[in-house]
């Protein structure tokens, strides 16, 4: 009796965050070519961001001039962050000069780039409801 209690509540739980969760769409723009992929990131907490082995969930689609998207499915609401750039060259890695200033474009969420550091993460972040959500990156080179 006692094991299908803690059955039954199981699935009760599953059923319940499954409820809660929500579907997260991102659209990357602004990418100057086709050349290589837009690679990106998804963050669900400040810890790591934007560090890209830090991400939550990464992605690697070919590279187009239009609109690209891409949507994670049953996200548990929470805070996230989206880091994307253009790996023109298709090395896997965004490239910098020999300063650290990205040669390759890329974009955050809430168009939250600074100017010679790093995105903040109290200005990429958004929140995500139960409610889908979709977010849109542009990349500036």
């Amino acid at each position: 009796m006692l094991r299908k209690l803690a059955v039954a509540a199981s699935l009760q739980l599953a059923l319940v965050s499954a409820a809660a969760a929500a579907d997260l769409t991102v659209t990357i723009n602004g990418a100057r070519n086709a050349n290589g992929a837009i690679a990106a990131g998804i963050f669900n907490g400040e810890n790591g961001f934007p560090k890209p082995a830090a991400a939550f969930a990464a992605f690697r689609i070919r590279a187009a001039t239009g609109p690209v998207s891409f949507t994670v499915h049953n996200l548990p609401p929470g805070r996230y962050a989206v880091t994307s750039y253009h790996d023109e060259n298709n090395n896997g890695k965004l490239d910098a000069d020999e300063t650290g200033l990205p040669t390759e474009g890329y974009g955050v969420s809430n168009n939250a780039r600074e100017v010679l550091s790093p995105p903040q993460w109290s200005k990429a972040s958004f929140e995500l409801s139960e409610q889908n959500k979709t977010v849109t990156v542009t990349i500036a080179y």
